[in-house]
């Protein structure tokens, strides 16, 4: 099986009109940088990277700088040496000096790569979940570049982890394929909505089996206040309360902050500051525990999660499954949490992020932490409808996927409708200006 092309598309959801995934800093259009790895056989790799509107077209763009790198590859050339890949999408001469391993390059490294996994997968017929938790300790480390990370985690140490869980591995895999995944929920609190909608969501929540709920906060500290006043109120003293600042405070503030919302009892503040800053995190998390600090999904390497972990920064590790460069590099992360004993607790806050970390979430149990402790997988309600095997949850959890893939293969419908510019869903008559401005900024 030879991959002989790969194509990308440009496809977003008009998300803004209605302020879902609204937060202190992003009211956009949950958008999708979408790559198809086809092949001489007919089969095709599905991967995506998550944006948020305007600018979705620079990383169509560079998934078109890369691509050359797995043209002509033949799945077998890419299973023999996938650390081998990862490093020729990454460590390219010229592309180098745009990264190096960060930003718009780097979420197109994630995209491809994480195509080429899903391609792989489904030419074993397993969900991704399943080929990970198959593959041997040494094939997963094998694919794993320890580039940075060795005053941190040796591929020695790597193995020393997977092999500690591999005897009890199938009870973890039963119970998973039985119960699911823990989740918690998002959709409740996005700050755009009204105090009677966020009311209605989470009473209906609650209802339907919620206990971890989470609400976005913003600058205005009587407005977060209220606002978890309300949810606290509905969820009883028992329920799980997170909250999410999305890197709109500086450090004193958000200290300033939390100390004032240290009433409703969160369990965590989830990226306080800028996701760069690794000593402000430490900063934070020192003077707000036992309030712990959580971050992940704009931390653009493993490097900044190293610097994270060892700095004692962050509580809960929530690495992205595509913003850093795919399965490989998440599987470096996931590793690097493990051996410093910090819960994984993947974010999935945009299109399609839930169809990817359940399997992230599902593995990193069976195979590497062994454990439920302190572990929940978010979950976003919105455009799971445009997927062909969409997550399903029941009873507050993830099913376990079992069709073959990364479940991130979009109905071909959706795909069509949704393309930007010319899909039918922005040139009917609910576009918006945001389509004009878009259109100017990729002109």
């Amino acid at each position: 099986m030879k991959i002989t092309g790969v194509r990308v598309r440009d496809i977003r959801f008009p998300t803004s009109r209605n302020l879902d995934g609204s937060d202190a800093l992003n009211v956009g259009d949950y958008s999708a940088t979408y790559v198809i790895v086809e092949t001489d056989g007919g089969a095709s790799g599905h991967g995506l990277t998550f944006t948020n509107g305007r600018g979705n077209e620079l990383t169509v763009a560079a998934v078109h700088a890369l691509r050359h790198h797995v043209i002509g590859l033949t799945l077998d050339e890419i299973k023999a040496d996938m650390r081998g890949l990862y490093r020729k999408l990454t460590v390219d001469p010229q592309l180098r000096w745009l990264g190096p391993e960060k930003g718009i390059l780097h979420m197109a490294t994630g995209a491809l790569l994480n195509a080429v996994w899903d391609l792989w997968a489904k030419a074993e017929r397993k969900p991704l979940w399943k080929l990970l938790v198959d593959l041997t300790p040494e094939q997963l480390v094998s694919t794993i570049d320890f580039s940075y990370l060795s005053d941190a985690l040796t591929a020695e140490q790597a193995l020393e982890l997977l092999r500690k869980q591999q005897p009890t591995r199938a009870a973890r895999e039963a119970e998973m394929r039985a119960q699911g995944y823990p989740a918690y929920t998002t959709s409740t609190g996005w700050l755009g909505y009204s105090d009677e909608k966020v009311r209605r969501l989470c009473e209906e929540a609650v209802a339907a089996g919620w206990t971890h709920l989470k609400m976005k906060v913003g600058q205005d500290l009587e407005m977060n206040r209220r606002r978890a006043g309300l949810i606290r109120s509905i969820i009883g003293p028992k329920g799980r309360l997170m909250m999410d600042a999305n890197q709109c405070w500086d450090v004193p503030e958000a200290i300033r902050q939390m100390h004032s919302l240290a009433e409703f009892d969160p369990w965590w503040i989830e990226e306080p500051t800028s996701p760069d800053d690794v000593l402000g995190h430490a900063a934070i998390a020192r003077e707000v525990a036992p309030i712990r600090v959580a971050t992940g999904e704009a931390c653009q390497n493993r490097v900044i999660f190293k610097q994270l972990l060892q700095a004692g920064a962050i509580g809960f590790c929530q690495v992205d499954s595509c913003r850093v460069g795919g399965v490989n590099e998440v599987l470096s992360i996931m590793l690097l949490a493990t051996r410093f004993g910090i819960p994984i607790c993947p974010h999935a806050g945009g299109v399609g992020l839930c169809e990817y970390v359940q399997h992230l979430a599902i593995f990193d149990y069976i195979a590497l932490s062994g454990t439920l402790e302190d572990r929940v997988c978010e979950y976003v309600d919105h455009l799971h409808e445009h997927f062909v095997d969409p997550v399903r949850i029941v009873n507050g959890r993830y099913a376990a996927p079992t069709a073959p893939g990364y479940s991130i293969t979009m109905k071909a419908q959706s795909l069509a409708d949704y393309e930007f510019p010319g899909g039918r869903e922005w040139r009917g008559p609910g576009a918006t200006a945001t389509v004009d401005r878009a259109a100017s900024n990729s002109a």
